[in-house]
């Protein structure tokens, strides 16, 4: 039976702290003293309202998780935090429609990146500043930033970690849960740091060196000008962010290991992590040799602007300093590929995950070879280790339902109107959590609001699913899930 008092509980203490992080923007509100003060106030004053009524409905509860709890509790986190989320933007009037609103909202916690905004510019800096933090707190999960700074308020923390941590394989740092989180954070909060000095000394305000730190090391895109970093016009903000996308992109743990722990061998030992850096090595040379040919760019503008758009594809975080949707088609099915792979397991990027291409590979490797010996053992190895069958069956399954949602996802929008080359793209996107998108009537410097509300809906719950994993969502609606025994 689902402990829902005990739900309740832990819902009410994280949407404590989600006003106290709406706090964080309304202090940036009151520095510049625009006009989205009282839309924070307010947003706080329903936010806590609402914890404190979740928390006195489940006072009494049992102090007990199972596994069909954490599910349920992570799928409402991220679903209720979004709700929540929204409300600035709607009492602003920045974005008057709900739909809209919780649509930007869950594209921020999710790190997509997509936006119905047609000029962030006109943003007041509290609602940009909410809008970078959003994406900031979702890069590395909600319950698992709860883990990391208050282990107490979730109950059954492997469990819950299991639920919403992404990828096939879970590395660990340490035998307690909440240390792994805390340097899992630790590592985060300085790369967020470093980026933020370097993108200051590279020539940004203090304001857009915090906000594009923030979104970037959360792989997440969002940004304060129109043109992204492409507003900047400098080839060093430009490395920068190649620099800190790419790291964000890679495992924490391998991360951990390499730099804290000083064996910067285990870095290229890893085999996500080769087939990661030789993704982005090939698409960048496809797409520089295209750039050449077809659109004369002179060697140095290829070389930044294809590494650019490939390591923010790759990792999921979708800034762009190009218009990508300009370049030949050819250069749009690699970059397609590139948001379909995504980043390495335990880190802030979407995507299908590079230790699940690894593991597909090496299985159809095995299929060639056992035509010829079809008696062989042959293991399906991951960093020079087998992996179990029932992972094997598991990465089939989250292919099969990855390629069903985006496909389903596909012809929905086709029946309502949206063009081919859009629907296919904007599918892989939200699935992946990349943000921009490749065609001519969104493309990767546009808005999203010309899309159908309905459509806007469904492109948030798959945002969702893309976030803390498909399997982890659809198995709420499985009718054994709900079943007591």
């Amino acid at each position: 039976m689902l402990n829902l008092k005990l739900i309740y509980k832990i819902l009410g203490a994280l949407l404590l702290l989600e006003t106290f992080v709406m706090g964080v923007a309304l202090a940036m509100a009151v520095v510049y003293q625009e006009d989205d003060i009282m839309a924070f106030i307010i947003a706080m004053i329903v936010t806590m309202a609402a914890a404190l009524a979740l928390r006195f409905i489940g006072q009494d509860a049992e102090n007990s998780l199972g596994r069909r709890d954490a599910y349920l509790l992570v799928t409402l986190t991220w679903i209720i935090f979004s709700f929540f989320g929204s409300l600035p933007f709607l009492i602003s009037g920045y974005i008057p429609s709900f739909t809209d609103a919780y649509f930007e909202t869950m594209s921020g916690f999710s790190t997509t990146g997509a936006s119905i905004i047609e000029s962030v510019e006109a943003l007041p800096h509290g609602i940009l500043f909410w809008r970078s933090l959003t994406q900031w707190i979702g890069g590395l999960g909600i319950v698992f930033f709860t883990i990391a700074i208050l282990p107490s308020l979730v109950g059954g923390n492997v469990k819950v970690f299991s639920a919403e941590a992404t990828g096939p394989i879970r590395a660990k740092m340490h035998p307690r849960l909440s240390t792994t989180a805390k340097w899992i954070w630790s590592i985060y909060l300085i790369l967020t740091l470093l980026c933020m000095v370097c993108f200051y000394f590279a020539g940004m305000t203090v304001f857009d060196a915090i906000n594009y730190a923030m979104t970037i090391t959360a792989t997440g895109g969002f940004a304060t000008h129109d043109a992204s970093t492409g507003y900047f016009h400098s080839i060093s903000i430009d490395y920068i962010a190649i620099l800190f996308m790419f790291l964000s992109g890679t495992s924490f743990t391998l991360l951990y290991v390499s730099f804290f722990k000083g064996k910067i061998s285990k870095l290229f030992q890893n085999t996500e992590f080769r087939f990661y850096i030789s993704v982005v090595a090939i698409a960048t040379l496809a797409i520089v040799y295209i750039l050449r040919v077809d659109s004369n760019y002179d060697i140095h503008t290829a070389i930044r602007k294809g590494l650019f758009q490939v390591v923010s594809f790759m990792t999921t975080t979708g800034i762009f300093n190009d218009d990508a949707g300009k370049w030949h088609h050819i250069t749009w099915v690699i970059l397609s590929l590139c948001m379909f792979f995504g980043g390495c397991a335990g880190s802030t990027s979407g995507g299908f995950k590079c230790i699940r291409s690894v593991m597909m590979l090496s299985s159809v490797r095995n299929e060639l070879k056992r035509i010829l010996h079809p008696k062989a053992i042959l293991p399906v190895k991951a960093n020079g280790q087998s992996v179990p069958f029932s992972a094997q069956i598991s990465l089939m399954s989250f292919f099969a339902l990855y390629m069903i949602m985006c496909f389903v996802t596909y012809f929905i929008m086709i029946v309502m109107g949206v063009d081919s080359t859009n629907s296919i793209t904007i599918a892989i996107s939200c699935a992946s959590n990349v943000g921009p998108t490749l065609g001519l009537e969104i493309g990767p410097t546009m808005s999203w609001t010309i899309l159908p509300d309905a459509v806007k809906w469904l492109l948030s719950l798959l945002m969702l699913m893309g976030r803390i994993e498909i399997l982890s969502v659809i198995v709420l609606f499985t009718p054994a899930f709900w079943k007591d025994h």
